[in-house]
């Protein structure tokens, strides 16, 4: 799943991406009204978490841009919690409002809810492979296949946007592992070994891109 984190204070932003990362799903940080707009124009997203006061504009824009867009989920992060900016931020599309300070965990619950109310998509099938990010299962010819969390993570990356190449550097900012560290370059290509061992013939679909980094061939 791609949740789109729009959020200016690093210090709110990288824990609560961290957190997301660990629970599977692919994380796009923007840290301003522009950049938020331009990652919406260029990819597609399943959610979206939208704080309001925004150094270049109003969460609330960013909001209109993310309906407009396609039908991604939208919970509003802010330290308003008057009224009428809560009412404003529901007219506008959001599909739940969270006052700061808030609670990680709390806020992924949320997020889970408004997903299930709103209708996941589909499981995506690549041959014997499927990948249900609702349920967080693999399966491989209908058997599951057990990955740790952080093969999980990968997959659920490349998966996300098929044929896009990921550089290596940016698959080891997006797989932190649990503790908070990043993962290192060897552990990096040892993962992928494993992940494309696990997931048998559908393993050749991890595509190695010389130089670069790797991408996810949906076509066999």
């Amino acid at each position: 799943m791609n949740v789109l984190l729009v959020e200016d204070e690093e210090a709110i932003s990288r824990p609560l991406a961290t957190l997301l990362r660990t629970e599977g799903w692919s994380i796009e940080i923007a840290p301003t009204a522009a950049r938020a707009r331009e990652r919406i124009g260029a990819c597609s997203f399943d959610a979206a978490l939208i704080d309001l006061g925004l150094p270049d504009g109003s969460g609330y824009e960013v909001c209109r841009a993310v309906r407009a867009a396609g039908d991604a989920a939208v919970i509003i992060l802010t330290a308003r919690s008057d009224e009428d900016s809560v009412v404003r931020a529901l007219e506008e599309g959001a599909d739940d409002y969270v006052a700061k300070p808030f609670r990680a965990r709390e806020l992924v619950s949320r997020l889970r809810a408004v997903l299930r109310r709103r209708g996941a998509k589909p499981a995506a099938v690549f041959g014997a492979l499927t990948v249900d990010a609702r349920s967080a299962q693999v399966t491989l010819d209908g058997a599951p296949v057990q990955l740790t969390a952080q093969e999980y993570r990968l997959l659920l990356l490349l998966v996300s946007q098929a044929g896009r190449v990921w550089e290596r550097g940016q698959l080891l900012q997006a797989l932190w592992d649990e503790g908070g560290a990043f993962v290192e370059d060897n552990t990096l290509t040892v993962t992928v070994k494993r992940l494309r061992e696990k997931l048998g013939r559908e393993g050749a679909r991890v595509v190695t891109v010389r130089g670069i980094g790797y991408r996810w061939e949906d076509k066999p």
